[in-house]
């Protein structure tokens, strides 16, 4: 009886991989994904109370309980935010704690001085605000994608806004011109606000551009980011009618 070959010989298992290979670009991704989740918790919470004391200078009941109702709808989304953090093991606040002074800071220097500058800072910049957090989105893994797109789906129930905003720009045409300075003046702020904070927090501008063994944005595409940005202010301006 003939002997089997010795190359025949059943192969040797091959060792296991090292689990610890894994670990920095994992530990950069879930670092990553806290950033995002915190700087929207952040947002959210801050669009809560801008909301809630824009409400009380309408000039009219039910305009004031429709912005007020946004800003409960705001609310609620920081509450499946920090909620969202916790499961992952996150301390919320410290999660946010990085994105407070440059939110502070936009929502300090684009101040409303009326009542329609404040609805259009409600639709204008929050919804430049929110395609941003989308565009990150894309980068990210269910069920973070699906939380924060959940959390962004009521943004335009400030569409009242265009309603009341053309109805000010009937009677008295002379207050567009006003508003469109300070829309476009909205889109510039809101767009150095999302540059600072995609760049300064390793982990969330790993996201999107990649380096954390996952595929990111080029800088060609990051570019083309801003673009679709800047196309969509200019679609709610034109909505609002105001000149972009």
């Amino acid at each position: 009886m003939s002997k089997e070959p010795a190359d025949a010989a059943e192969p040797r298992p091959e060792p296991p991989a090292d689990p610890s290979a894994e670990e920095p670009r994992d530990a950069l991704y879930h670092e990553g994904v806290v950033d995002l989740l915190g700087v929207l918790a952040y947002a959210e919470l801050s669009a809560f109370s801008r909301l809630a004391a824009d409400s009380e200078m309408a000039p009219k009941q039910p305009l004031k309980a429709q912005l007020a109702g946004v800003a409960v709808a705001e609310f609620h989304h920081y509450e499946r935010i920090v909620r969202a953090l916790t499961e992952l093991g996150a301390d919320p606040e410290l999660a946010m704690a990085p994105f407070v002074p440059a939110i502070d800071s936009f929502h300090e220097r684009t101040k409303p001085a009326t009542w329609l500058e404040g609805l259009v800072k409600a639709y204008i910049g929050d919804g430049l605000a929110a395609d941003f957090y989308r565009e990150i989105a894309r980068y990210v893994d269910e069920p973070v994608r699906g939380i924060v797109l959940t959390s962004l789906e009521d943004a335009e129930r400030a569409d009242f806004v265009v309603h009341v905003v053309r109805e000010a720009i009937k009677e008295d045409p002379r207050v567009a011109g006003r508003l469109a300075l300070f829309g476009r003046r909205m889109l510039g702020e809101s767009l150095t606000q999302a540059q600072q904070v995609a760049v300064e927090r390793d982990g969330l501008a790993a996201l999107v551009v990649g380096g954390n063994g996952r595929p990111g944005a080029d800088l060609a595409e990051v570019a083309r980011m801003f673009a679709r940005l800047t196309d969509r202010h200019t679609e709610r301006m034109t909505r609002l009618g105001l000149a972009a």
